[in-house]
């Protein structure tokens, strides 16, 4: 008797814990659940303006008003969202805020019918913390219908300012009319695994443009542009760019800095493990005479070349291409700067191009580990240029660079600020199409029923 109900007891608790555990494992934000875009009006078409349905549930979202899903939204595949000019604006009271594009979002063409707003941005996320953009979906800018109005003013596709722990991954972003991805007044960002497309001859479509930036880093992404790959602007600092596939393009640019005499700042730019292929340029700096600040603390390491017009290049534009240098007294100050296992080829007989200020030189150039050959191997001897540049070489690098002192043991460009990735997600919230499992709550309880049963039932 006392046997049939220690085992009446046992399966009873048994089942207890089975209830428990279903309803643990119960995921509470099921795509059935989420904030679907569809949900508030969109019908994804692409002929209907959804901007209003998007607007509507960015609100929901960000004021964290949803039913238990209430910082996820969705944007389902298999539909085309057609969204004029907006802007989706913090601070919000939910986070982090995970912004999940798995279907296509196009804007509309150059018309003064269709564009619906001012021409300086299409999509704009400001003042947003924790805020996670992602997904295998298409942002596409229909840049075609803009690009032959070069001098017109043209709409950047995304922008995000004033965010702090941001993360963009997954996305493919096609042909903007401008830049396609601007990050301004930013703090803290990750971006990766993006594919960034636009034709070679679309004039300004920038794949990645930082300003006023600090603590970025951008990886294992893959960008082919009429324009910078990557441009890094005046106020950025601690940018970490590692496993960028570049071309066509203009390359990875630090600049331009100083035009029309602003007072600008670039420091502790760290560019790894990148290719770059067809481009005009590879690593460059490029500056303006007449301006002031500096550009410094930035470091071009592990660099594969195919085919690359000017794989190595500072650039103070007016200094040598113009008249208005003769009365300018200023300067960018570009120093510390490393290059270090360049590899591969250029397509002009030029392979390194230091073209500083005669009034602010160069400084603390170091190179090495540079093999750079003709695009023709054996028939064009690839050589350097150097005008106003002085640093250290490690090994003989290309002829013309008299301007480096070749030492066996060079000093090093300091190492700056240790470099520190943004947050991100939690390695206890595992993600899916529609849905987030949020881990802690279901091992603790699983723990603990399986603790109690083992411990005081068996």
């Amino acid at each position: 008797m006392e046997c049939s109900i220690h085992g009446l007891f046992q399966a009873k608790t048994l089942y207890i814990i089975l209830i428990l555990s279903a309803l643990v494992l119960r995921d509470p934000t099921s795509s059935s659940q989420a904030l679907d875009v569809t949900r508030f009006g969109a019908l994804g078409d692409g002929i209907t303006d959804d901007s209003q349905a998007f607007l509507r549930s960015w609100e929901t979202v960000c004021k964290g008003t949803g039913h238990g899903t209430d910082t996820e939204l969705i944007v389902p595949a298999d539909k085309i969202f057609m969204l004029q000019p907006l802007k989706f604006l913090g601070p919000c009271k939910s986070g982090p805020i995970n912004f999940q594009v798995y279907g296509d979002i196009v804007a509309p063409r150059r018309n003064q019918k269709k564009w619906k707003g001012d021409n300086d941005n299409w999509i704009v996320f400001s003042d947003i913390d924790d805020l996670i953009v992602e997904g295998d979906g298409l942002i596409d800018g229909q840049g075609s219908s803009w690009w032959k109005y070069e001098n017109d003013p043209r709409p950047t596709a995304l922008k995000f300012k004033k965010c702090k722990n941001l993360q963009l991954r997954g996305l493919r972003h096609i042909d903007s009319p401008m830049a396609h991805i601007h990050i301004n007044n930013c703090y803290g960002v990750t971006i990766s695994d993006l594919r960034i497309t636009a034709p070679e001859s679309s004039p300004n479509t920038d794949g990645i443009d930082i300003a006023g930036s600090t603590n970025v880093q951008i990886q294992n992404c893959f960008i082919g542009t009429g324009d910078d790959c990557i441009a890094i602007n005046s106020g950025s600092s601690l940018v970490n760019i590692s496993g960028v596939q570049c071309g066509p393009g203009h390359g990875i640019s630090i600049g331009s800095l100083g035009k029309d005499g602003e007072k600008a700042s670039v420091e502790e730019v760290y560019v790894q493990n990148c290719s770059f292929t067809g481009t005009t340029n590879g690593a460059r700096i490029k500056t303006w005479q007449g301006g002031s600040g500096y550009a410094k603390n930035i470091v071009f390491r592990g660099i594969k070349l195919d085919k690359v017009r000017n794989p190595i290049i500072i650039d103070q534009y007016y200094c040598i291409r113009g008249s208005k240098c003769k009365n300018q007294t200023s300067a960018v100050k570009v120093s510390n700067v490393l290059y270090d296992g360049f590899v591969g080829t250029s397509s002009t007989e030029i392979g390194v191009t230091f073209s500083c200020s005669e009034t602010v030189p160069c400084t603390d150039i170091y190179m090495s580990n540079i093999d750079i050959d003709s695009e023709e191997r054996g028939e064009i001897a690839v050589r350097g240029a150097c005008l106003n540049a002085k640093g250290f070489s490690s090994t003989p690098t290309l002829p013309g660079l008299d301007c480096l002192t070749l030492a066996r043991n060079p000093p090093q460009p300091s190492p700056g600020r240790d470099f520190t990735p943004p947050g991100h997600l939690t390695p206890w919230v595992f993600e899916g199409k529609g849905k987030r499992n949020r881990v802690p709550e279901t091992v603790l309880a699983l723990f603990l029923c399986w603790v109690i049963y083992f411990r005081y039932i068996l």
